[in-house]
């Protein structure tokens, strides 16, 4: 049996499951007042990345309004307290993101971890990739965390940290749009891509 496969296949359907609970429609918005499982989902994601400084409740007060608020003015949003279709689909993008950076860079120091965020970042401006976040994770073959299911790890919070970094503007990687490991890679192509610096195992390049 191969039990990375079924590792992987089990953990996709966690990790669908956990989206799943944060749908919110075109012509429905979370506000002041609203509450249940959307909010505490809501809640707990901006609690990893430092705007939510409370327990989580599952209502929507004054204090997850100024989370929220706060959360849409760091990545570039409107910032209207309310949590709507764009509100979702970036906090979702984070919560990617974040998957991505603890599949592919824990252990790294957390400079590093924000060069991987910005790979990502990097890759939507870029002409060569898609131009959305989602699109440029799944893109195939893309990223080996994606591939061998470490990307359905639990993310810590220096992952959701080294997100909202990058979103700051911190690019430790100069713009590059790739890196990979010079230690055990084996894809000789990889190694003709201009190195731009090394970050920890990490050699970044575009």
């Amino acid at each position: 049996m191969n039990y990375i496969k079924l590792y992987a296949a089990v953990a996709a359907v966690i990790f669908v499951f956990s989206f799943s609970q944060l749908k919110v429609e075109a012509s429905q918005l979370l506000r002041q007042g609203s509450a249940g499982s959307d909010v505490t989902y809501i809640q707990s994601v901006l609690k990893k990345m430092g705007y939510f400084n409370t327990s989580t409740t599952g209502f929507y007060g004054n204090v997850t309004a100024s989370a929220v608020e706060q959360f849409q003015r760091d990545f570039g949003i409107p910032a209207t307290g309310q949590v709507g279709p764009q509100t979702t689909a970036m906090i979702n993008n984070a919560v990617r993101m974040a998957h991505v950076v603890h599949g592919e860079a824990r252990g790294e120091n957390y400079e590093g971890q924000v060069a991987v965020a910005a790979v990502i970042l990097n890759r939507v401006e870029s002409k060569e990739f898609p131009d959305s976040i989602d699109q440029v994770i799944f893109q195939r073959n893309a990223f080996t965390a994606v591939n061998d299911g470490q990307y359905y790890l639990y993310p810590d919070s220096y992952a959701y940290h080294a997100v909202k970094d990058a979103f700051l503007g911190w690019d430790p990687s100069y713009g590059a749009v790739y890196y990979y490991n010079p230690g055990i890679a084996t894809n000789q192509w990889i190694f003709t891509r201009t190195t731009i610096k090394d970050i920890g195992n990490h050699r970044f390049a575009y």
